[in-house]
């Protein structure tokens, strides 16, 4: 008997068919889905400004250095 590997299509396939016949996994992954939209999106608004904004090129590139050569005192 030969072992055969499986083609994309048929991975796809398999796949797909294990989430239609899901039924309480499709309402976990929806609270899955909207949490990371929720972490990724919504919370990097507030907590992380954008520092180099309105900067020139020079301005930017001299912050980063100094950034990253800073030493903890």
């Amino acid at each position: 008997m030969a072992f055969r590997i499986p083609t994309p299509a048929a991975i796809l396939r398999f796949y797909l068919d294990g989430f239609r016949s899901m039924t309480l996994g499709r309402t976990l992954w929806a609270i899955i889905l909207i949490k990371l939209f929720i972490m990724f999106a919504i919370l990097r608004l507030f907590f992380f400004p954008d520092q180099l904004g309105g900067m020139e090129e020079a301005q930017r590139s001299d912050h980063v250095l100094e950034q990253l050569t800073i030493l903890n005192e």
